[in-house]
């Protein structure tokens, strides 16, 4: 491919001067604990495209953290912020009534799985939601324990970061953290911690729970409800086995325990289909949904069966979540997902990284495996093809490489590099961005 022909276009040196001064204003005026992987300062964007403030152009394979939905700067997500701001821009909904919140929550209502009556509570982010899940399961149920997943990434605020459990520096310093959460291993396959083999696996990961920690560990009457998602995140991108969520459904409903389906980072189409608890044909009780909700404005919600809502007027509230504009941006995002075909073309565009990222790894054996659904794809790299023992290490290289060259990449997990488009992606960016990635990662396998 000819330079000229190339998406991204680099016209200053990685980071730019104008990029390197706002970094350095950055460290002297905003909290160190933001994770910063490598200075890149935007500009602006349009679709997976990101421009700098220095000029350069790179794909964006980041979406926001998986938030820019309909890519960047979608006209018609663009013109549905701007008419509703010009109508007014807050009031607060748990105190008043305005038709968008409304609306908005009854197509929330028609797609979340299950054909049972919902309803929803808005928020502003994913840890808000998940914290009104894990306040109303408690509620609802009165009971006091819940259960998470080892390698779990569920937010920040106290509640949240008590579910998470992918990297220790995201607790440490914060005890006593809520009581009363019990973390169990999630289905692994990759590295299985109970050496069984795919696809003859019995699933004992799931079996685990009710033979030894409702036996030794949590009493299954006082387990309010699982927290699970239903292809981990920041935990590496694993995905579960086939029939994984189908019996853990089955083990919560045995002992009357809420199953709660966190689609933060997945839902919203990203996998193929609108929320990824659907590849596994399972209804959760309670859904949690943010990022690409709204394409990058404020937006989390809440969304459970009705029957479940039993809490009275004023058990929970928020004065910013459902906000006018967030929501009329949602609106927008679902029309353009709707219309544009975008959960199609993020199965269609995610097989393509998919074989495209499978075939890379017969040319490359640090990529211990390859793993997604959809437009969430994640290569892990490894030390050695037989241990199989991460490389962290490297895996920062091939990011850091990868940014030099044009490419907006992420970690996750011990040594897994994500993929996290838009959903509008075409196949050009894919292969462009592919092309870029496999430079890094052979420049990185030599300098390491």
């Amino acid at each position: 491919m000819k330079k000229s022909d190339r998406l991204i276009d680099l016209i200053t040196e990685i980071p730019g001067p104008k990029a390197q001064l706002y970094v350095a204003r950055d460290n002297e005026a905003v909290s160190p604990s933001y994770t910063r992987s490598y200075p890149f300062v935007m500009d602006h964007g349009k679709g997976s495209l990101a421009w700098d403030v220095d000029g350069n152009r790179y794909i964006d394979f980041n979406a926001g953290i998986a938030v820019a939905a309909t890519g960047h700067a979608h006209p018609d997500v663009v013109k549905a912020i701007q008419d509703q701001a010009d109508r007014f821009i807050h009031m607060a909904g748990t105190d008043f009534y305005y038709a968008v919140q409304i609306e908005l929550a009854e197509k929330l209502n028609s797609l979340v799985p299950g054909d049972q009556a919902k309803k929803v509570f808005f928020t502003n982010s994913g840890a808000e939601s998940v914290e009104a899940a894990l306040k109303l399961a408690r509620y609802h149920t009165r009971r006091p324990r819940v259960l998470a997943f080892l390698g779990a990434f569920h937010g920040r605020t106290m509640g949240a970061v008590t579910l998470t459990a992918s990297k220790v520096i995201q607790r440490r310093g914060f005890s006593p953290l809520v009581p009363g959460v019990t973390h169990i291993p999630y289905g692994y396959c990759y590295r299985c911690p109970y050496n069984l083999e795919y696809p003859s696996c019995d699933l004992a990961c799931v079996d685990y729970i009710e033979s030894t920690v409702f036996k030794q560990l949590v009493p299954a009457d006082e387990v309010a409800a699982i927290f699970v998602e239903p292809i981990q995140g920041e935990g590496g991108y694993i995905v579960p086995p086939p029939g994984y969520h189908q019996r853990l459904k089955e083990l919560a409903e045995k002992h009357g325990i809420l199953f709660v389906a966190d689609e933060v980072q997945m839902g919203m189409g990203r996998t193929g289909k609108w929320f990824s608890i659907e590849h596994w044909e399972v209804v959760p009780d309670i859904t949690v949904i943010a990022k690409g909700i709204a394409s990058g404005m404020p937006l989390g919600a809440m969304v459970a069966r009705e029957d479940l809502m039993d809490w009275p007027s004023g058990a929970h509230g928020t004065t910013c979540g459902g906000n006018p504009v967030s929501c009329a941006a949602a609106s927008a995002t679902i029309h353009v997902i709707e219309e544009e075909g975008l959960v199609e073309n993020a199965a269609r565009m995610g097989q393509r990284l998919l074989d495209a990222s499978r075939e890379m790894q017969s040319r490359h054996s640090v990529i211990g495996d390859v793993r997604g659904k959809g437009l969430i794809v994640g290569l892990e790299l490894v030390q050695n093809a037989k241990t199989r023992d991460p490389a962290g290490e490297l895996r920062d290289q091939v990011v850091q490489q990868a940014f030099k060259k044009g490419l907006l990449i992420l970690g996750c997990g011990p040594s897994t590099v994500r993929f996290m488009p838009a959903l509008t992606v075409d196949a050009d960016t894919v292969d462009e961005a592919l092309g870029i990635f496999e430079e890094a990662l052979a420049e990185a396998e030599i300098s390491i």
